[in-house]
């Protein structure tokens, strides 16, 4: 025993034991540091599975739920619109409804006069002159129209 005393205590079995104790720690620490990262990887990888499929089972519900907000917004701008389009057509009820509204439309847009007035009807000369142009072929007789017709068909075939 003497001798695997002295071995024991001696300087170079132990710096041999502590570089196989100290190979030994590095190498189990390596292991674990695997180990954890394949374990993290994995758990990544299914976590982003269940992410993907998540995305993919609400995209179209999601779409739909937007779509569907927009089209009731625009719904509800409408409603809105056509309400106050009721209002305005109520307005004017009401006002036809009185005989002092209807005499004077009736006078304004049909020219009517009462007995006794003398009715007058300003033309501007600018846009008499300007529908005159506008016109043209209807200023003569329809057979000219027709005969003009007759003369650039065949004008253009030659």
């Amino acid at each position: 025993m003497a001798v695997k005393d002295r071995d024991r205590f001696s300087t170079a079995t132990r710096l041999k034991l502590l570089g196989e104790q100290t190979a030994a720690r590095v190498y189990r620490s390596q292991t674990k540091r695997q180990a954890r990262r394949s374990r993290l990887t994995g758990r990544a990888a299914l976590l982003a599975l269940v992410v993907c499929t998540l995305v993919v089972a609400l995209a179209y519900p999601i779409r739909q739920y937007v779509s569907q907000r927009a089209e009731i917004a625009d719904l509800q701008r409408q409603k809105q619109q056509a309400a106050e389009r009721v209002e305005q057509l109520r307005d004017l009820k009401a006002r036809w409804q009185d005989d002092s509204y209807a005499e004077q439309q009736i006078r304004q847009r049909l020219h009517y006069v009462l007995p006794g007035e003398t009715g007058y009807v300003v033309i501007d000369p600018d846009a008499a002159k300007q529908s005159r142009a506008d016109l043209g072929a209807a200023d003569r007789p329809w057979y000219t129209n027709v005969w003009d017709g007759v003369d650039k068909s065949d004008a253009s075939d030659r």
